[in-house]
């Protein structure tokens, strides 16, 4: 879609992959978790594809539900070890959720993190002091692709879904945001193609996160 973005009033950003670049944090964890329990290597591409969803919903795709528990749980321990290895900021993320509360907008996250690690990367980069809202994996029952977590979101705001865009770099972000009713936008300098972004249909694209303010005219 072109043009300006009209009648928002707040922003909802997604966080892996969108605000911070965990990319190689969350590969190398899956790497070392799936193989000390399977005994073989699974490929980048595999681990990586359900990213933007729950940790127990990506598990469920190697091991039994019985296990999913203690996997999230070493998978935590060790994410949080390797945390400051591997994390990144992409450019601009402050500055733009600054320049979006100048004009009067709302500003949160919606998150499949658990609120403990997403407020420490939040606060690593100094990301989270401008929030007016956080919806993270612990506060709704269903996750993305459903339109739940975005709608929690909108709702913690106080403003109606079309009033709101919602950021993602991945195919289940756009998925979430377009159920819900809120205006879509693909992150294409995240963990996914633009192909994979577009065949849901985004509203909008963008190409870095300055792009943003771009979008509203």
């Amino acid at each position: 879609m072109t043009g300006a973005a009209n009648g928002i009033r707040g922003v909802l950003f997604d966080l892996d992959g969108t605000l911070v670049d965990t990319y190689q944090l969350i590969l190398e964890t899956f790497k070392v978790v799936t193989r000390r329990r399977l005994g073989r290597v699974i490929p980048d591409e595999v681990l990586m594809c359900k990213v933007g969803q729950p940790l127990a919903i990506q598990f469920l795709d190697w091991f039994p539900p019985e296990e999913v528990e203690s996997c999230v749980a070493e998978y935590r321990e060790l994410n949080f070890a390797l945390h400051d290895r591997y994390i990144s900021c992409f450019p601009g993320g402050r500055e733009l959720m600054d320049a979006l509360h100048s004009r009067g907008l709302k500003v949160g996250v919606v998150t499949s993190k658990g609120v403990v690690a997403a407020t420490r990367a939040l606060r690593d980069f100094d990301l989270f002091e401008p929030l007016d809202t956080i919806v993270t994996s612990e506060d709704t029952t269903r996750f993305k692709p459903l339109p739940d977590p975005v709608l929690l979101g909108c709702q913690k705001l106080g403003l109606e879904p079309a009033e709101c865009m919602y950021v993602g770099d991945a195919p289940f972000d756009i998925m979430s945001a377009n159920a819900a009713g809120a205006v879509s936008v693909a992150a294409l300098w995240g963990m996914f193609p633009a192909d994979v972004l577009r065949a849901e249909n985004p509203a909008y694209e963008a190409e870095s996160l300055p792009a943003i303010l771009g979008l509203l005219g």
